[in-house]
């Protein structure tokens, strides 16, 4: 197992700053979940650097609980609400996703709204290479977690009572204004670059109206995993999900090939994807052109340096939660050294556009 597989996998007791009081979730849960019956344990998991997340043991089930973490938040973060609607009208479908068994959003229960969902037994895999599956497994399981996002973004969205749940127009236009927002309301030093592409960025959006189902932070480690075989059965972590541009889905996806090899950091840099059976960049934009009926990607340096700009805020976001002692995870990152490498990069493809 990896130094990476080890550190996120799995459980760990609750810390002091999540803990809550657990007769009063089993009550709550007594009354809201169906066949719910007690006693209580509760765990945290390792993994997650946003919405605290639990798992909960009785003796007959396992179930997981998402919370908001306590303590002053930026505003419309951590939105576990839209998180529970969108889980609960995608369960409607055939498409992989625990299922929703109920929200809470008195606070008063476990001091922040939380909503609590199917436990899915199955692997997460939190290392890119997957050193321990066989070149064949490997290219199955980008194969089909490419196919899963195919699957999300062929789903009209107003079949499944999603109608409202992200407004239709200039997805990334509206992408880019809440960033920019919340990167400079977690500003922590003054980084020149994230300056020039806050204001590069809206004057450069291509004009493209395409809409489906957003998850926001669709990639491998928010993905449960068959028990033995090379699938994807759940995707987790709906935190960011909207309605959108597919694109915006598909680049992000597409990171961990832009991303430089650095420490901490989920990067293909550097490995022989050919011989580890894990397609190359263009394999992959092959790929998913002919899962969603495309001749190209139009525009795709844009959205490189979006997505590359997005992951700089996003980062910037962790290290300011950490700064304010509301950081889900002890490993959350303290330094402004990514913020700063993923800006580099994203002003490199800006220069391309």
């Amino acid at each position: 197992m990896t130094e990476r597989q080890h550190k996120f996998s799995g459980t760990k007791e609750v810390q002091q700053h999540l803990s809550f009081d657990h007769l009063k979730l089993s009550a709550w849960m007594d009354e809201n979940v169906a066949d719910f019956s007690g006693p209580l344990t509760v765990k945290e998991f390792k993994g997650g650097q946003s919405n605290p997340t639990y798992q909960l043991i009785t003796p007959t089930n396992r179930y997981v609980l998402r919370r908001k973490p306590p303590g002053v938040l930026m505003p419309s973060a951590h939105a576990v609400d839209r998180e529970y609607r969108v889980i609960a009208a995608l369960g409607q479908t055939d498409f992989p996703i625990p299922k929703a068994y109920a929200l809470c959003e008195d606070v008063d229960v476990i001091g922040t709204m939380f909503y609590v969902m199917e436990m899915v037994d199955g692997r997460i895999f939190w290392d890119l290479s997957l050193p321990d599956q066989t070149k064949s497994e490997r290219t199955n399981i980008y194969r089909s977690k490419l196919e899963t996002l195919a699957r999300l973004q062929k789903i009209n969205p107003s079949e499944i009572g999603l109608d409202g749940f992200g407004k239709t127009q200039n997805y990334i236009a509206r992408q880019v204004h809440r960033w920019s927002k919340i990167y400079v309301a977690s500003e922590t030093k003054k980084i020149p670059l994230m300056d020039k592409l806050n204001k590069w960025l809206p004057d450069n959006i291509p004009d493209s109206q395409e809409l489906s189902v957003i998850h926001g932070d669709y990639r491998l480690d928010n993905m449960v995993c068959h028990p033995t075989e090379p699938k994807v059965i759940a995707v987790l972590d709906w935190e960011l999900s909207t309605l959108g541009h597919p694109l915006g889905d598909f680049v992000y996806h597409l990171a961990p090939w832009m991303l430089p090899n650095m420490e901490g950091i989920s990067s293909l840099s550097g490995l022989n994807l050919s011989e580890m059976g894990i397609p190359t960049e263009e394999e992959y934009i092959s790929m998913y052109c002919k899962l969603t009926d495309r001749n190209e990607i139009e525009n795709l340096e844009f959205y490189k340096a979006y997505t590359m700009w997005r992951l700089a805020a996003i980062y910037q976001g962790i290290v300011k939660r950490v700064e304010d002692g509301t950081a889900a995870s002890a490993d959350a990152y303290r330094s402004t050294e990514y913020v700063e490498v993923f800006a580099e990069e994203a002003w490199k493809y800006a220069q391309l556009v």
